[in-house]
């Protein structure tokens, strides 16, 4: 639930970064990008912390379609509420699409064992199978 939760305030910063600039089409390009770029931080302040926490739990590709999943949500509410669209319904039937891709995303997710976050032996798998002489 932290990676959750850590994923959907990352995201509100980056709607932020990415849109929020649209109300204010007529301020300096080179000052918006200054402010897009402050927010910005705030955003890495929690996607690294979430991706951190979450690998391990979730695989790098789970991580990735869990963030774009929250970022349809999180953008939905701020077309709506800040910038004041309309949400049509091929919107609706587009992200009910990209749902049915997060199923398949997380089909036949691996076990525990292999998310655990441990790293492989690496120093043995790179040793050569052992040769035994022949027998005769």
């Amino acid at each position: 639930m932290r990676t959750i939760l850590l994923l959907t305030i990352s995201n509100i910063f980056m709607t932020f970064a990415w849109y929020g600039h649209l109300k204010y089409k007529s301020s300096p390009l080179w000052i918006v990008i200054a402010i897009s770029w402050g927010i910005a931080f705030f955003e890495y302040c929690f996607q690294v912390p979430a991706n951190r926490y979450g690998h391990g739990q979730f695989t790098a590709a789970q991580l990735k379609t869990i963030q774009e999943v929250i970022t349809l949500v999180v953008f939905s509410v701020f077309s709506i509420l800040y910038l004041k669209e309309e949400f049509r319904w091929n919107y609706v039937a587009g992200f009910v699409l990209m749902v049915a891709a997060v199923a398949v995303i997380f089909a036949g997710k691996p076990a525990p064992a292999a998310t655990a976050g441990a790293a492989p032996d690496r120093a043995a798998a790179a040793q050569p199978a052992a040769v035994l002489p022949p027998s005769g």
